[in-house]
């Protein structure tokens, strides 16, 4: 199975500015390139920060002529391109920041992933997520018999029931649901059918 990754959904050219850069100069260009915030790179391109539009706005309260550097949020929460969505998807709540740089192995600014680029994926209709973990998940890469086991879906939460052939593939089950995309969690309700002589020697 292949799922998307922060390179398939990010913008992969990032509006960026400098940490001298005006006030003025920041509003401009959050209001041309219609965003809400952009990275803020020092001379080599990688990410020292990060300017929003809520910055700006507490920043124009106090008064002065501030730069992108007195404004930003620092030091920025950055991602990868080969993260999963998933993992991206946690860094942003888990700081609270509805954007993310993605810097390459040198930590150069490459792309920005937006929550928005995120919503899309986890809006993803449950009967699609439910087709996938049958055919693909269970039939095609497990081999399970979709009788065996129940799923089902609603608004992302994903039910497991029914049972599978061994505990060790329980755990397999698990992590591979929540790997689809679109799948918010995973509530696992499966057994392991009993092993043969198991009930003689109950």
């Amino acid at each position: 199975m292949r799922h998307r990754s922060v390179a398939d959904l990010m913008t992969p050219t990032a509006v960026t500015v400098r940490p001298a850069t005006a006030f003025k100069e920041v509003a401009r260009l959050l209001q041309e390139f219609d965003i809400t915030a952009m990275p803020v790179v020092d001379e080599t391109g990688r990410p020292v920060g990060v300017v929003s539009e809520a910055d700006l706005l507490r920043r124009r309260t106090a008064g002065g002529a501030p730069t992108a550097e007195d404004l930003m949020t620092s030091p920025a929460v950055t991602a990868r391109p080969e993260w999963s969505v998933v993992r991206a998807a946690r860094v942003m709540q888990r700081h609270g920041v509805k954007r993310l740089p993605v810097v390459d192995t040198d930590g150069r600014v490459i792309g920005v992933l937006s929550r928005s680029d995120l919503i899309r994926l986890f809006l993803r209709r449950d009967r699609a997520i439910q087709e996938e973990i049958v055919e693909d998940v269970l039939a095609r890469t497990l081999r399970i018999a979709p009788s065996s086991i129940t799923v089902d879906v609603d608004d992302g939460l994903v039910t497991l029931s029914g049972t599978v052939p061994r505990p060790e593939v329980l755990p397999v089950v698990v992590r591979l649901c929540q790997s689809v995309d679109g799948v918010v969690d995973v509530d696992n309700r499966l057994t392991c059918v009993p092993a043969a002589g198991d009930a003689d020697r109950i």
